[in-house]
């Protein structure tokens, strides 16, 4: 869906009247476009659908219903590393899962009936300032009565409110759930550097707060598997028990086949039994059983070294289209002597950028421009293309110096 002005409706990917086409996208669900502005099917997914379509041993039986084995154990050791303490400990399962948003309507499930008392509903849930509008409707949905902001974007500097969100921390009731962003903060792009997460983990772990890590773009934001996973492996390795939400539908631009994996990190194999065992009554009576398809393309990936490696390959690619158009933007913008400091563009990660620009700007975007944007100043880096960034980049200059 687009944000459109009013008049005549352009084509779906947005025509500038007698300008070149653009496109600055509000997506939902978010997703991955080549420099044509299509979606991507990575080579990797094609060699591997084809592998199972010419697997004779595979049927249409039901799979387990935590999911399928294969999947959920590679699923959790792409999150916290081959050489994790606690898979090894054999205190790591997982639950597949539809996408990232079953993976965290699940872990919700779970911490509404059995967190911090039976069927606790007042548990406090804190969400960041931004952050993506459905955290807020799934822990909503799942029962939670008290859902709170914590400190993050800092309009001012543009950039993290290092200090609001410790102070948040430190106040917050004993054994809150905090959801956080693994990495490209969704929809700021601004992520902490490690230094910070230990920060906010020493603070978490001192004061008994439940992490909840929502990662649905692993690899997707830097192009590196396992620096986008630091900030969960670090608490891991502090040991935390805890919640990832993983999804697969960026890395491997598996959008519509709904692949996702809650990675449970408990305090011991006893433990990890009993939440597993919970787990599968939830399940059974929200979807009872899981799809297949995307799992296999994901599983057999994840498990063949060789397919493995062409698959970071693949995420690279998409990574690097993306860090591309963000040095290509700011360097635009500072050619151009546009005012105002643009270092928060690269400074960000992922697919969303908050450009900093007003609301009036944006309208000035919109309606003169034609180039369509959030409210807010978001962006999708995505709908940025070789073939529109120097209009963008002018649209955006003008709205700067034109508009307060």
């Amino acid at each position: 869906s687009f944000l459109l002005p009013s008049g005549p409706p352009p084509s779906p990917l947005g025509v500038v009247d007698s300008a070149p086409s653009v496109l600055v996208p509000l997506v939902s669900p978010p997703a991955y476009r080549t420099d044509d502005c299509q979606p991507w099917v990575l080579p990797v997914v094609k060699k591997v659908e084809r592998l199972i379509v010419e697997d004779g041993s595979l049927n249409h039986e039901y799979l387990p219903i935590l999911g399928l084995p294969e999947f959920r154990s590679a699923s959790s050791k792409v999150a916290l590393g081959d050489d994790s303490a606690a898979i090894k400990d054999n205190r790591v399962g997982g639950v597949q899962a539809l996408g990232g948003t079953g993976a965290l309507r699940i872990g919700a499930e779970f911490l509404r009936r059995w967190y911090n008392g039976v069927n606790n509903t007042a548990t406090p849930i804190y969400v960041s300032a931004p952050t993506w509008e459905n955290h807020n409707s799934v822990f909503a949905d799942a029962g939670f009565k008290d859902i709170r902001p914590y400190h993050y974007w800092d309009a001012a500097k543009r950039g993290l409110d290092l200090d609001g969100l410790l102070d948040d921390l430190e106040k917050a009731p004993e054994r809150s759930v905090f959801v956080l962003h693994a990495c490209a903060h969704n929809p700021t792009g601004t992520d902490p550097t490690p230094e910070e997460w230990k920060k906010i983990s020493e603070i978490m772990k001192r004061r008994s707060l439940f992490v909840f890590f929502d990662s649905a773009y692993q690899g997707f934001a830097s192009g590196d598997l396992d620096k986008d996973a630091w900030a969960i492996r670090y608490f891991v390795s502090e040991g935390f028990e805890l919640f990832v939400a993983q999804s697969f539908s960026k890395n491997f631009g598996l959008y519509n086949e709904r692949v996702g994996n809650l990675t449970v990190v408990a305090q011991d194999g006893e433990n990890l039994s009993r939440i597993l065992s919970q787990m599968e009554k939830i399940v059974r009576t929200t979807w009872s059983n899981p799809p297949s398809q995307g799992a296999r393309i994901v599983s057999k990936t994840l498990n063949s070294p060789e397919l493995f490696a062409e698959w970071k390959g693949n995420v690279k690619t998409m990574a690097e289209r993306v860090l591309l158009m963000r040095d290509q933007l700011k360097a635009k913008l500072q050619a151009q002597g546009t005012p105002g400091t643009w270092d928060h563009i690269t400074q960000q990660i992922g697919m969303f950028s908050f450009t900093g620009l007003n609301p009036k700007q944006v309208e000035y975007m919109i309606k003169e421009k034609h180039v369509y944007l959030m409210a807010s100043g978001r962006i999708n880096m995505c709908g940025l293309t070789t073939k529109n960034i120097d209009y963008v980049a002018q649209s955006i200059h003008d709205a700067v110096t034109k508009v307060q």
